[in-house]
């Protein structure tokens, strides 16, 4: 299961990632056309066809981050400080990443699921809207409880394996 949701959120995150890239170089490149064009050719290209970019830059940053946060923390590969773990010993050192584990889990429910889904709940119930895209932000924020989800998914896995580890000991 941890292997078919890691595949998944690969491949989101690569797509993502593209249309970022194509995004921000479609945004530039109007942009500098625009100038060449104008000055040139006393004639400007519809600001429709790239003033959404900007826009899209952040809410797709928005997304990668969260997604990208929620793949590095199913890897293992997310940000951490070795210097105590190096110095416990193995019992000391299971019990050390399992309460690591559970205060990530504490903060991915509390902040990430709870407060993602009131946060998008807020947004749909007030109707707000991006400003050039005309995208509902509750589809916008709707990436933090889905990433807390995951994320609390991956803990929970990790928690488990710790603890069966334990018992076999």
């Amino acid at each position: 299961m941890k292997a078919k949701i890691d595949k998944i959120l690969e491949r989101i995150l690569v797509f993502l990632m593209v249309l970022l890239v194509v995004d921000v170089l479609w945004q530039v490149i109007s942009r500098y056309l625009n100038k060449f064009i104008a000055g040139n050719f006393n004639f400007q290209i519809p600001t429709q066809l790239y003033s959404f970019t900007d826009e899209l830059a952040g809410f797709l940053l928005v997304w990668v981050a969260l997604l990208g946060g929620a793949w590095a923390t199913g890897r293992k590969e997310h940000l951490a400080i070795e210097l105590l773990p190096e110095k416990l010993n193995k019992p000391n050192n299971k019990r050390l990443s399992i309460l690591i584990n559970s205060l990530i889990l504490v903060f991915s429910v509390g902040v990430l699921m709870i407060g993602g889904i009131w946060l998008v709940y807020t947004r749909f119930y007030l109707g707000q809207v991006s400003a050039a895209m005309e995208l509902p932000i509750g589809v916008v924020y709707s990436i933090v409880p889905f990433s807390g989800i995951i994320i609390s998914y991956y803990v929970i896995n990790e928690i488990f394996i710790i603890v069966k580890s334990q018992k076999k000991v």
